[in-house]
């Protein structure tokens, strides 16, 4: 009997806890109107220029100019935009899921004595600053509770806003690696180790300067940019300066720079320790850390940022192509009719199948490398095909030798050679024959 006492006791208990947790963090009804309070409905996000956060043992104060935010304290610094846009957004639209005690003999339980998160704002136009106090969550994790600082009532609000308003002042600040606009981005210079090269632009065209003059993948040197320009801090050393040999920075693992016009963005690696990588931007005096895959990232072999393409025309730019091979020459200029409509003729002047001219064009011009060799191949001493294609904003001249089961190709203008599949190559060739 006695067990069964104790037995119904405990499950008494049980639902007893049960009830106050659902009490503490049930679902908001609103307020008997049906809507839930708004503390700051009359504050607009965008008018909101001053914030003042202290989490995580921190204090941290920004400011707002313009549409940049900057902190102010207890460094100054550019402010992360996003993180700003979004405690902004919170603010403005802060409101009250539920009263839980209007007058609480202990604040502490609910961790707001002292509060876990003490947020302060300003909005243009109003003098007064604004303020809210956030604790612990629910027992269920579902909310935060919360207080006003002028009102004792304890009330809950979405947990959700943890994760915008519980920020330290290193979350809280922009932590791009470097500044530049990677729009106006018309230089790249890579140097690591043995590796150094350099990239420069050209309207929409990037070329090699270093190790040498050559053509370089367009998508690979701006996927370069993007992973430099878009790279992040994971943790900052020191605010100044310091001794370049304590972060690896007299001997540096890499140094990659971006060039804008006249001006230019540099960020320096250091040596790595506990997994990260120390890392200084040239215009500024911190020192701070980045993850160990950037370097790796953004500096790779100089084949993997060579033009694949072997030509530059495409099928649709091209005015005469010429195709030398075995001592015999096909050659096809392009022209229009009095209606418009393309007219490719052979070197006699005789119209030819413009659909099969289409076709050979489109088999040249899709050529593309493989890899490439440091020196210009043997093959090419003696080649079994040579092509010379003109278009609307140049020439391009590729010879091509094989070597067995292998095809090789050079330009005039690129050192080395490239190698390629045979097969297209072959299809290429059938083409032409079937121009014949």
């Amino acid at each position: 009997m006695s067990r069964f006492v104790s037995t119904a006791a405990l499950v008494l208990v049980l639902a007893g806890l049960a009830g106050y947790i659902y009490y503490l963090d049930r679902p908001s009804s609103g307020t008997a109107e049906g809507a839930k309070e708004k503390p700051f409905a009359s504050v607009k996000a965008d008018d909101i220029e001053e914030v003042q956060i202290t989490a995580a043992d921190e204090t941290t104060r920004l400011k707002k100019s313009g549409t940049t935010w900057a902190i102010v304290e207890p460094v100054q610094a550019d402010a992360d935009a996003g993180e700003l846009t979004s405690i902004a957004s919170n603010l403005s639209s802060f409101e009250v899921s539920r009263v839980v005690d209007e007058k609480p003999a202990d604040l502490k339980g609910f961790g707001l004595d002292p509060a876990r998160m003490d947020v302060r704002f300003k909005a243009k136009g109003q003098g007064t600053e604004r303020r809210v106090l956030l604790g612990d969550k629910t027992p269920t994790g579902g909310d935060l509770y919360a207080k006003l600082p002028d009102s004792p009532r304890v009330f809950l609000v979405p947990s959700y806003l943890e994760a915008a308003f519980n920020k330290n002042t290193f979350a809280l600040r922009d932590k791009a690696v470097l500044k530049v606009d990677r729009q106006k981005a018309d230089g790249l210079e890579l140097v690591a180790g043995d590796t150094h090269l350099a990239f420069t632009k050209s309207g929409e065209s990037w070329s090699f300067v270093k190790p040498f003059a050559a053509r370089a993948d367009y998508a690979a040197v701006e996927g370069a940019i993007e992973r430099l320009s878009s790279a992040q801090m994971q943790g900052l050393a020191t605010e100044q300066n310091g001794p370049p040999k304590q972060y690896g920075f007299d001997a540096p693992a890499a140094t990659m720079t971006i060039r804008t016009g006249s001006a230019s963005a540099t960020l320096t690696l250091g040596k790595t320790e506990n997994a990260v990588v120390f890392a200084k931007d040239a215009s500024r005096p911190l020192v701070f850390t980045v993850a160990p895959t950037l370097r790796a990232n953004v500096v790779k072999d100089v084949a993997e940022f060579r033009r694949k393409d072997l030509f530059e025309f495409r099928s649709f730019t091209a005015t005469r192509i010429e195709l030398s091979r075995g001592g015999a020459t096909q050659a096809f200029d392009h022209s229009k009719d009095k209606d418009g409509k393309d007219v490719w003729k052979d070197a006699a002047g005789k119209t030819v199948d413009a659909m099969k001219v289409e076709d050979l064009l489109a088999k040249v011009s899709g050529l593309r490398a493989s890899s490439f060799e440091t020196a210009v191949h043997p093959s090419l001493k003696s080649p079994v095909l040579t092509v010379t294609a003109v278009f609307d904003k140049g020439k391009d001249v590729v010879t091509f030798g094989r070597a067995g089961m292998d095809v090789y190709a050079s330009r005039p203008d690129e050192p080395g050679s490239a190698k390629l599949e045979a097969a297209p190559l072959d299809e290429a060739l059938k083409a032409a024959d079937a121009l014949k």
